[in-house]
């Protein structure tokens, strides 16, 4: 087992190259403005690098979360100027760029790699930005993202040694921001990670915090315990990095002694403890943020639904008014009156009929006195008719009692040109109905669907999670058992309902404990 033993106090070669690449600012203790190398730069996770890389040394992964103001910044610049050996005669600090302002917000996720050739390891810090911040719940949720992306990538993090949970000493109480804080950041983590969670207590000074531990302990918070079930913690009083007078800075030698004391203690702890797999908490985070997606598409479902229906709405509509467009036009039919030539009998003798022409259906002599042979008829000249319109051949004459006569009456018609445009419209807006109607039914099956996801993604977390009540878990859930009670699925309906009624207990519980 390698022991974390104090470095000698001459500074280090590779210590010199670093600072002779920073930008110094002088006083009694010079302060160095680190030069990291830039690794990943993007929006939700930075990476950079303090020294060379060296494979070969043992590697220490250690995560930071915390509010916003505990501290974070200044002890992840002790853990730099510990590592890479700096003591109290050097009469320096090293800061990390990044870290310039205690009280600027990191909106980013960002690694250190902290190389140091006479350590017995290297470490890697991951600093979160702190929660619970003005920006509220969104930069909350970025920090799982970008926690996500570094755990799940290919050259990311797959093993982690420590998650500390930074809170300062001074508070004397856990306040309500303070217990959010607390279940967000153990939402985050699988339940195989319970003993690689450590308390970091900073701004501790002489007294150690026993009303704030006792608060810890009581709320039952899921971390390493010591035999007697406290919490494994561990003080940082984080002064080494005030300025202070020439004549003052003896009196702060107590205060470097103390910190050196205190990171030898941690760093002897991180080496027998087993490193926690984050195979889990990556399969959880990427839980969480499916749950957040598709609660989401599943809530917007229902919108796209109404609008749907109020079409379908809108195309019936449309259908009646052409359906009465059709009745006042009546069916797109009208009457007219036709004439045309009838046979009709008339008042004749025998020898008293018509000659009519059948080809022409005409009446030629209509008062014909009675002949056999009508070419004698005297409308017949040289063979043919002279008064039908074909002047027809007088075989193609008959002697009838009937005649001809123009007779009219009524025949119903159709207006084809407005019948086919009613017809395409209301084949277009039958169609329409049809094709929205299976729109919704698509939706419909989405919804089951996504709601079936929602549950999965949910279970998960109540499976998985260091703590599945967290506000961010349970927010969903009074939609989520609306939504299981309309699939009639009871006995999901009364495991969320016994979920939600844990989680309110257990918030109703600590504000009563605590506040």
């Amino acid at each position: 087992m390698i022991m974390c033993e104090e470095l000698n106090t001459p500074m280090t070669n590779e210590l010199s190259t670093i600072l002779r690449d920073s930008k110094s600012i002088d006083g009694p203790t010079t302060r160095y403005i680190l030069n990291t190398k830039k690794i990943i730069q993007s929006e939700l996770l930075k990476k950079e690098r303090i020294g060379e890389n060296d494979d070969k040394t043992p590697n220490k992964v250690i995560l930071l979360v915390g509010e916003t103001g505990t501290g974070k910044t200044t002890l992840i610049n002790a853990m730099v100027n510990y590592i890479m050996g700096v003591r109290w005669e050097h009469r320096m600090w090293l800061e990390i760029s990044e870290c310039l302002d205690e009280k600027s917000q990191t909106t980013a996720v960002t690694v250190y790699e902290v190389f140091a050739r006479d350590s017995p390891f290297c470490l890697t810090i991951i600093d979160t930005p702190g929660f619970g911040n003005t920006q509220g719940r969104e930069k909350d949720k970025r920090i799982a993202e970008a926690l996500e992306q570094l755990f799940t990538s290919e050259d990311g993090i797959h093993e982690i040694d420590v998650i500390c949970l930074v809170l300062k000493a001074s508070e004397s109480r856990l306040h309500e921001r303070q217990l959010y804080i607390q279940d967000e950041i153990l939402s985050l983590f699988g339940k195989n990670l319970e003993e690689n969670i450590l308390i970091l207590l900073t701004n501790s000074h002489a007294n150690v915090p026993k009303r704030l531990l006792h608060f810890i302990k009581a709320s039952k918070i899921p971390c390493a315990k010591e035999k007697d079930g406290h919490p494994v913690y561990f003080t940082f009083d984080n002064c080494q990095s005030e300025c202070y007078d020439e004549e003052d800075r003896e009196s702060y030698k107590s205060s470097w002694d103390h910190g050196i004391e205190n990171f030898k203690q941690f760093f002897d702890y991180l080496n027998v403890i087993n490193p926690g797999h984050l195979n889990m908490t990556a399969d959880l985070l990427s839980a969480r943020k499916q749950l957040d997606e598709n609660v989401d598409k599943l809530k917007n479902k229902p919108i796209a639904l109404e609008t749907l229906k109020r079409k379908i709405e809108d195309a019936k509509q449309n259908l009646g008014e052409l359906e009465a467009y059709r009745i006042t036009m009546n069916n797109f039919e009208y009457e007219v009156e036709e004439f045309f030539e009838e046979k009709v009998h008339m008042e004749s003798s025998w020898w008293h009929l018509a000659t009519c022409c059948t080809v022409c259906e005409e009446n030629c002599h209509p008062g014909c006195w009675c002949f056999t042979d009508l070419s004698w008829c005297s409308v017949m000249s040289k063979g043919n008719c002279t008064v039908c319109t074909g002047k027809c051949h007088y075989t193609k004459h008959v002697k009838d009692d009937k005649i001809y006569v123009i007779v009219s009456r009524k025949v119903t018609k159709t207006e084809e040109n407005m019948k086919e445009k009613y017809e395409k419209d209301v084949g277009e807006e039958q169609g329409l109905i049809n094709k929205l109607q299976t729109n919704i039914k698509k939706i419909e099956e989405e919804m089951i669907e996504l709601l079936e996801k929602c549950y999965q993604c949910l279970e998960k977390l109540m499976e998985t999670s260091l703590k599945s009540t967290s506000r961010s878990s349970f927010r969903h859930l009074d939609f989520m058992i609306e939504k299981v009670k309309e699939t009639g699925k009871q006995e999901r309906v009364r495991k969320l309902e016994e979920l939600q009624i844990k989680a309110q207990e257990e918030n109703m519980g600590l504000m009563r404990r605590f506040l």
